[in-house]
């Protein structure tokens, strides 16, 4: 590199990192699905017909009576009257004008075979085939239908199916242990398990019909399964008798065609458990039409998705983020949708790249924690690729701090693609605060404001709006057609989890009932919110009640801190100690010096009472797949408490990690 072009390139990150608030290309504006700034005015003035927008993305066999039944808060009803199948708008309605176009790009792990490109008339045969089976072996409408597999293209493929022939679908993470798999099917009364042999992590074949296997043996009831053979004569494998090979089944059926069974608005499309504070997971229910209505607006309003779009998101479907923005959502917009079974770091760490180069991809949605390995890694890796395809960047799962957020748009985005920084989670169905790319300007480290026609607030304790910049609790004060009806069999539970916080209970009236997501943000002069993470807890301190969000606010504010989680410890004095665990950032030391400005922080923002007992650094937090802080396995830690199941962590290791440091 000359000195004149190394110049510039310092001069370039000084620039990025003053920089606040950044335009969306004009070029980018003049293309986009959405780019009229009325629209949150008119969405307001008009809601909740603005939704009628969502709708018409749609397919509907039976029109809709009623865009918002709200008359049993907080048990809304949307689109009611219609009739529609998720699978037809998925599918059937393409194939005239894009029958031979590619649906699926599925990227399997680097291996001799060669990947697979599905268009969408080979989706919409062997989707077919594939009801058709699951008919003959015995499922019928409203059956639920577990799914144990990793990112192959045939769990699309059975969703879909499922879809097809009104059978909700269960989706289980390929990464959860036998006892998740089983206690989900025993809380779904799941009698159906779609599997696989077993697949492949960076480079070695995994056996996971043997985990699968052993999480039947403690379902309750008897259940019949498909086994797709992901790994051939890599792995050999039997089936019992009540087991069956998914390509003898298809191949039974080839040709067959299924009539979609025609679903009510507000019936069941799947489930998706998510883990609740009790440790007992959550059956989270989405219906047909308000969900896959918000899967297609919010991919379209903020993705900037398009049928000629190659597009791209890194999660898995085993989470809510794979089932909207992998399948339903681009799906039902026509587009081509990219799947990848392996790691980014597999076999080389240029492999997303080399992804994005190949295929062309339009759009990537990822997460800021590959975001950060991306960064660790270097930025030679992306520099030996060509990139110049991508238009949009988002990222999705958690908080991204400015400096990755920066670095994804300049190395990533060339500076020419927005970056959507999208706040929602399993039980909203899509994205509930993000900028509209064509539309708002980005700040880094802000997800923005509220989409369009949503009422979100930040408030305090006793529900009133804070002041811009302080800490408070996120709310959604009206609801919108994405969101979860219930938790599965238990709709006493899904008052508690979500309504009661903020809402009157005894009151009949919408306005008085507010979704509580349990997280904290804050909000700016311009309405835009920055999501601070989980407030599971509020800490009892000598009487004091304290929200784990503000002392975490206080603590990521200090210079030196990537992020941070607090909890409560048992203490003799105090009743409960205040205990932080604090990742430092790249180049600083977590030292007493760090310990000290960390300290006087907090007692900065909210006052001595809040001085915390430890401040444990750490290299990671323990975190779910999708993100989530497990906060209850660090009570446990300063509690000196036996650890619960930590089966449902990315990183499992750093809990024993951390303890020792605690003990020491």
């Amino acid at each position: 590199m000359s000195d004149e072009a190394g110049a510039e390139d310092v001069e370039l990150e000084a620039r990025l990192e003053e920089q606040a608030e950044f335009e969306p290309p004009e070029s980018f504006v003049e293309q986009a699905n959405v780019s009229d700034p009325e629209i949150y005015e008119e969405f307001d003035e008009t809601w909740p017909n603005c939704w009628r927008a969502a709708a018409e993305l749609l397919d509907w066999e039976d029109d809709y009576d009623q865009v918002l039944d709200d008359s049993n808060p907080p048990f809304y009803e949307w689109f009611t009257g219609g009739s529609l199948n998720a699978s037809t708008n998925c599918l059937d309605r393409h194939l005239e004008e894009r029958g031979d176009e590619a649906a699926v790009e599925w990227v399997g792990e680097p291996t001799d075979e060669a990947n697979r490109t599905y268009t969408y008339e080979e989706l919409h045969r062997e989707v077919n085939e594939f009801a058709a089976a699951l008919r003959d072996i015995g499922v019928e409408e409203d059956d639920v239908v577990t799914m144990y597999m990793p990112m192959i293209p045939e769990l699309p493929i059975a969703m879909l199916a499922c879809a097809r022939i009104g059978a909700p679908h269960s989706v289980v993470f390929a990464g959860f242990s036998a006892d998740a798999l089983a206690t989900r099917m025993n809380s779904a009364d799941s009698e159906y398990l779609v599997t696989c042999d077993g697949y492949y992590r960076r480079g070695d074949a995994l056996d996971h019909l043997d985990k699968a296997n052993e999480g039947l043996e403690s379902v309750e009831h008897d259940v019949e399964s498909v086994v797709v053979d992901r790994l051939g004569d890599e792995l050999e494998h039997s089936l019992a008798p009540n087991q069956h090979d998914y390509e003898e089944l298809v191949t039974e059926h080839a040709g067959a065609t299924v009539e979609p069974v025609d679903r009510d608005a507000e019936d069941m499309l799947f489930l998706m458990y998510t883990s609740g504070t009790t440790g007992q997971p959550k059956g989270v229910k989405h219906t047909t039409g308000g969900y896959l209505s918000w899967a297609a607006w919010t991919s379209q309003a903020v993705l900037d998705i398009k049928p000629e779009d190659t597009y791209f998101c890194t999660a898995d479907i085993g989470w809510i983020t794979g089932h909207s923005y992998i399948v339903y959502g681009p799906l039902a917009l026509g587009t081509t949708t990219t799947m990848y079974e392996g790691t980014p770091d597999h076999p080389e760490r240029d492999r997303l790249w080399e992804i994005v180069e190949d295929l062309e991809v339009t759009q990537l949605y990822t997460a800021p924690t590959a975001i950060r390995a991306f960064m660790k890694w270097g930025s030679e890796y992306p520099d030996a690729h060509d990139l110049s395809s991508l238009r949009l960047l988002g990222t999705v799962g958690e908080p991204i701090n400015p400096r990755a957020w920066k670095w994804y748009y300049k190395y990533i985005g060339g500076e020419e693609c927005p970056i959507v920084d999208t706040w929602w989670q399993t039980e909203t169905g899509g994205m509930m605060v993000t900028t509209l790319p064509g539309v708002k300007n980005m700040k880094p480290g802000s997800a923005g404001p509220p989409l369009p026609g949503l009422d979100v607030e930040i408030v305090d304790t006793n529900g009133d709006q804070v002041e811009p910049g302080r800490a408070g609790y996120l709310t959604v004060q009206k609801p919108w057609p994405g969101m979860l009806r219930t938790l599965y069999q238990n709709d006493e539970r899904y008052i508690e989890e979500y309504w009661e916080e903020y809402s009157d209970t005894d009151s009949d009236d919408p306005e008085d009932w507010v979704y509580f997501p349990e997280d904290g943000a804050k909000i700016d002069e311009d309405g835009y919110i920055t999501v601070l993470g989980r407030v599971d807890d509020v800490l009892n301190v000598s009487g004091h009640r304290l929200g784990t969000m503000e002392i975490e606010s206080a603590i990521v504010g200090v210079e030196g801190v990537a992020e941070a989680a607090v909890v409560g410890g048992e203490h003799e004095l105090k009743g409960e100690a205040v205990y932080t665990y604090v990742i430092t950032e790249d180049g600083y030391e977590g030292d007493d010096a760090l310990r000290q400005r960390i300290t006087e922080s907090i007692e900065d923002a909210i006052g001595p009472i809040a001085r915390p007992e430890e401040i444990v650094f750490t290299p990671e937090l323990p975190k779910t797949r999708s993100g989530k802080i497990m906060r209850r396995l660090l009570e446990d830690i300063a509690n000196e408490a036996e650890l619960g199941d930590t089966s449902t962590l990315r990183n499992p290791d750093v809990v024993e990690e951390i303890r020792t440091k605690v003990q020491d």
